[in-house]
């Protein structure tokens, strides 16, 4: 099971919002609500996201036995 609880830990810590994502960096809103609904997500939304943050896959994402 995937868990983006990491991800909003990162963007409180960078004081990013969703709204930001969206708007300022075009993530777009679907993956957004991928991401609230702890669906997946492709590798080139992992990466710009790392990009966007300044950060590492393990603090978007995190990987939970079932």
């Amino acid at each position: 099971m995937l868990s983006y609880e990491p991800l909003w830990n990162t963007m409180k810590n960078r004081n990013i919002t969703t709204y930001t994502l969206i708007n300022t960096y075009n993530i777009n809103p679907r993956t957004i609500n991928n991401l609230k609904h702890s669906k997946s997500i492709t590798m080139y939304t992992l990466e710009k996201l790392c990009q966007i943050l300044d950060c590492k896959p393990n603090d978007i994402i995190e990987f939970l036995n079932d």
